[in-house]
């Protein structure tokens, strides 16, 4: 008598179990997705923050990315027949199980990239409201030396200088840039 073998899943279940998934890889899964009768892959690649059922039907891993700054964490079957691969793409030791402390850790990186950027702009800030003294000096300076050598300010002041006049009278100051879009935001 013949014995005939059929599968009773689309996963190959034996391979799914010998791979070596624990926290801290970071893994590259290969979804399949389905979008107008037709199905393409997408890949999700980020650290695996979690594992949780072992290799038992219902196990489930945990991937965390970042995109656009945003966290994304997805929780992924292991044995779903919607994932067409797992690629672990690096491994790394680590001292715990489950890393959720990573949720926190990221936000606070955030948060100081957020207050080094605000310093930043801060900075960039006082150079151009120090930018117009230091032109005003070099101004006179310049008005300084020319009588000097008794000739008509009016008549030898460099081109440069009126540019950078006609440019300062033109544009308006930050500060009323802001209080327009403030009002622009209450309407």
């Amino acid at each position: 008598m013949q014995m005939t073998s059929f599968k009773i899943s689309p996963v190959d279940i034996e391979q799914r179990k010998r791979l070596d998934l624990s926290p801290g890889n970071t893994v590259r899964v290969w979804q399949k997705i389905q979008e107008k009768g037709k199905t393409r892959l997408q890949a999700f690649e980020g650290l695996l923050i979690a594992r949780k059922h072992g290799n038992e039907p219902g196990g489930t891993f945990t991937i965390r990315r970042t995109a656009g700054g945003i966290g994304v964490e997805k929780i992924f079957p292991l044995y779903s027949p919607m994932i067409d691969r797992i690629e672990i793409v690096k491994r790394s030791k680590v001292r715990r199980a489950k890393l959720y402390y990573i949720r926190d850790k990221a936000v606070k990186e955030v948060r100081k990239r957020m207050k080094q950027l605000s310093a930043i702009a801060l900075s960039k800030q006082e150079e151009r409201e120090l930018a117009p003294e230091e032109e005003v000096k070099e101004e006179n300076a310049d008005e300084v030396k020319e009588e000097n050598n008794n000739e008509n300010t009016s008549e030898n002041i460099p081109e440069e200088i009126e540019e950078v006049k006609e440019k300062t009278e033109e544009e308006p100051k930050e500060e009323d840039q802001e209080v327009e879009k403030t009002e622009e935001t209450k309407e």
